[in-house]
């Protein structure tokens, strides 16, 4: 993200691609936020997280995909919290999430949510993404879900009955467009518990620039 961000996420995972297309998004607009990727979580280097920090960041949300009961964080977050103890960075403002529980979808307006707690006075602690907590009420609000693919990125759904050939035909499309054009490619195929009749939704993107949507297509070009 930007050199100088002011608002930091540091996850590790699936979430990362999706978070880097936000931070593109948002800091077009002039914000200033970025990312930092946990590629080896243990040992975990405490050095190395430090170097990769901007010296500008005022706070940092960490999200982790897992909830563990009677924990006082969750495993990212606290190692987070003990690598920054006794540093430059001691006195900043350090939040822990959660996202993608029970594989939920985490959409960019869930990641701008995320940066938008951030920037509050008092930042929310131990929130949740993705879904509405209407129990703990942690989960933070998505107030807007803005279409952050590149510019040029055909998104496609399709919906088919399970075993009517929808997914295959699907499939051999966007192999064809990889294989036989420059373009780069993803598919991403929803299926029934219930196999053969159940319902199927195919979620395909292709385009001149690198995809990072590891999300459903939400806002489809074809349908």
């Amino acid at each position: 993200g930007a050199p100088d961000a002011k608002h930091v996420i540091i996850a590790m995972g699936s979430v990362c691609q999706t978070i880097e297309e936000v931070i593109d998004y948002l800091n077009a607009r002039g914000e200033k936020v970025g990312l930092v990727t946990v590629r080896l979580y243990r040992p975990f280097s405490a050095k190395h997280l430090i170097a990769a920090l901007p010296e500008t960041f005022k706070s940092i949300a960490v999200l982790d995909r897992t909830k563990e009961p009677g924990a006082i964080g969750e495993p990212l977050y606290v190692d987070v919290v003990s690598a920054l103890r006794g540093t430059k960075f001691e006195d900043a403002t350090i939040v822990g999430g959660r996202y993608g529980l029970g594989s939920k979808d985490t959409t960019p307006g869930a990641i701008i949510s995320v940066y938008n707690n951030l920037k509050a006075e008092q930042p929310k602690n131990g929130f949740t993404i993705s879904i509405v907590d209407d129990v703990t009420n942690l989960s933070l609000p998505i107030t807007e879900e803005p279409d952050t693919t590149p510019a040029g990125t055909i998104s496609c759904k399709f919906w088919g009955l399970g075993s009517d050939g929808t997914v295959g035909a699907n499939k051999n499309s966007i192999k064809i467009i990889g294989d036989h054009t420059d373009k780069k490619v993803q598919a991403y195929f929803q299926y029934d518990s219930k196999k053969s009749g159940g319902v199927t939704v195919s979620h395909l993107r292709f385009g001149d620039k690198p995809i990072k949507s590891t999300y459903y297509v939400s806002k489809a070009d074809f349908v």
